[in-house]
């Protein structure tokens, strides 16, 4: 300390000072012409200093490094070391992650292996410990976690908290079990999943604990939960974009506490478009001021999940930089962790390592399975899912089941955990095949197999599929397979890098087009179809889901 302090007295030289940047300060929403002083990994101090080394900034930008509030990590289906060598040279240093996709495959077993993945990188990636698994007792998961089996991850280094309680008519209702895993995170953060919840229910939810909410759809939604005191995390992910909609609110943030988060993001929008840049990049051009954009992927998640270390450009905060050429492309051309370059133009310098992950079998299913997808009728009308376009929302449609114009689509999701191969049949439409069917181990949230298509043959060659590679995602067509992408760990990720399985995704996606979806991304619209905890209408392999009843429903109308 006497050493950090003769620094920022400017007595002793830096080990880095930044140059001729132009500092954001997310604090007073102001450009400063500053030196940055970094020392022992920290930030010494803002003004005029010299040091040991020298890096002139060229008129850059700096910025705290950038945060992503809400995460799972399996959809960019890389492991946590590919993930930072991904994300890392787009200016993010650290990320909120929930890993309940691989908990709910894996259970504690996924719990630690995320956490020991993400031991040693150059992007901290913090856990929010998974509130719901199972999601649901309306489905078949590979694990249950009670209180007692988060309880001991609580001490571990980097558990932030308790993730998404998505459970919230038990919150509201007072579910013992649910109250338990509440009570167990203690006075941590604890992030809310209340899509549409309002007045009297929504107020007991929030006085149970939950004070973030990223399910936000509409601007009085938005609005209400932020004046009872919920930080509103706006999400953009690669389905479900609530932006745009709620971009009043984001024009007034910063009289208030708005976030911004990925949540779902797919690896080829990460490969494509980027990270939490492109976040910000999209709320500039809705006409958001950068520097509110900025500071809601900064100093705002970082006061809420008490950061208190990071989060601004500060003395004493650690030395996380980006510095990016402008404040509205925001490309980063140097990176900062901890005061060590970590990237520079879109490279990263410091390659993570791998930690050897759990590689049991997930994928299943009783030998020689060979599901029958038949659907014998029994009315005229049956309930279907709808999707809607850009949103993890559905509708539940009741149609003549003889005059549907062809865009109605088979569904079925398998039990891949149990070895009994139990599953539920329904129908989907907005999906938009148009021949052959496709396949898919992720499947929100208990990651069991879903599979649409237009002939039941198709159906069940891609299942076998599936079966074979272990999980990932299938295209096929004519009992053939057309595109395959292989997720050998929990069914869920890639042992490979972005640049390898961003390519193979987009292959899987395009032969999804071929079959006639015209949807931003079929696959990962399809895994939200088995999500029993956003409205409408879901299905699970034990049938139909209204999950406004939070009960089973018939096919048939």
């Amino acid at each position: 300390m006497e050493h950090f302090l003769k620094v920022a007295r400017g007595e002793a030289p830096a080990d880095l000072v930044l140059r001729n940047a132009h500092v954001a300060n997310v604090r007073t929403l102001e450009i400063e012409r500053v030196d940055v002083a970094i020392s022992d990994g920290r930030i010494a101090g803002l003004g005029r200093y010299d040091g040991r080394e020298i890096v002139d900034a060229q008129g850059a930008v700096a910025a705290p490094g950038l945060i992503d509030s809400h995460i799972h990590i399996e959809s960019s289906m890389m492991t946590p070391a590919q993930f930072a060598r991904a994300v890392v040279p787009q200016g993010t240093s650290a990320a909120v992650c929930d890993p309940h996709e691989i908990a709910n495959v894996l259970g504690t077993e996924g719990i630690d292996y995320i956490l020991r993945a993400s031991d040693a990188l150059p992007l901290d990636l913090l856990v929010m410990l998974p509130s719901c698994v199972p999601a649901t007792n309306l489905e078949t998961a590979g694990a249950r976690l009670e209180a007692k089996d988060l309880a001991p991850f609580f001490g571990r280094p980097r558990v932030l908290g308790l993730a998404e309680v998505m459970n919230f008519p038990g919150v509201v209702h007072g579910d013992p079990s649910v109250l338990a895993k509440i009570r167990a995170a203690g006075p941590r953060p604890i992030d809310g999943h209340a899509p549409g919840l309002s007045g009297p229910a929504l107020c007991a939810y929030i006085a149970a604990g939950p004070s973030s909410e990223h399910e936000c759809v509409a601007l009085d939604e938005a609005l209400e939960k932020l004046r009872r005191g919920m930080m509103v995390i706006v999400r953009e992910g690669t389905v479900a974009k609530n932006m745009e909609g709620l971009a009043p609110l984001l024009r007034r943030a910063h009289e208030c506490e708005v976030a911004l988060c990925c949540d779902d993001r797919h690896p080829i929008d990460l490969w494509r478009e980027g990270h939490v840049d492109h976040l910000l990049r999209r709320a500039v051009a809705l006409g958001v001021d950068p520097l509110v954009a900025l500071r809601a992927v900064t100093i705002t998640p970082a006061r809420h999940y008490g950061l208190s270390d990071r989060g601004e450009l500060a003395p004493g905060k650690r030395a996380d930089i980006a510095l990016f050429e402008d404040l509205k492309g925001f490309r980063a051309v140097r990176v900062y962790k901890d005061g060590r370059e970590v990237a520079r133009e879109g490279k990263i310098l410091v390659e993570p390592r791998e930690v050897p992950p759990p590689l049991r079998p997930s994928v299943n299913l009783p030998r020689d399975f060979r599901p029958d997808f038949s659907v014998p009728a029994r009315t005229d009308r049956v309930r279907a899912i709808e999707v809607v376009p850009n949103q993890i929302i559905t509708r539940c449609v009741i149609v003549d089941a003889a005059r549907t114009n062809g865009d109605l689509v088979k569904m079925a999701v398998i039990d891949r955990h149990s070895g009994k191969g139990g599953f539920g049949v329904g129908f989907v439409r907005g999906l938009g095949l148009r021949q052959g069917a496709i396949a898919s181990t992720i499947a929100h949230d208990s990651h069991n197999i879903v599979v649409a298509g237009l002939d039941d043959a198709d159906m069940r060659a891609a299942v076998a599929e599936i079966a074979r590679i272990g999980g990932g995602q299938v295209a096929v067509a004519g009992g053939k397979v057309v595109a395959s992408l292989a997720l050998p760990i929990a069914g869920l990720l890639s042992d490979r890098p972005l640049e390898d399985v961003a390519p193979n995704a987009e292959r899987v996606r395009a032969a999804a087009r071929e079959l006639g979806s015209r949807l931003h991304d079929p696959f990962m619209t399809l895994a939200f179809l088995a999500l029993p905890v956003i409205p409408e209408l879901r299905l699970t392999d034990r049938g139909l889901v209204d999950v406004a009843k939070f009960d089973f429903v018939p096919l048939w109308a």
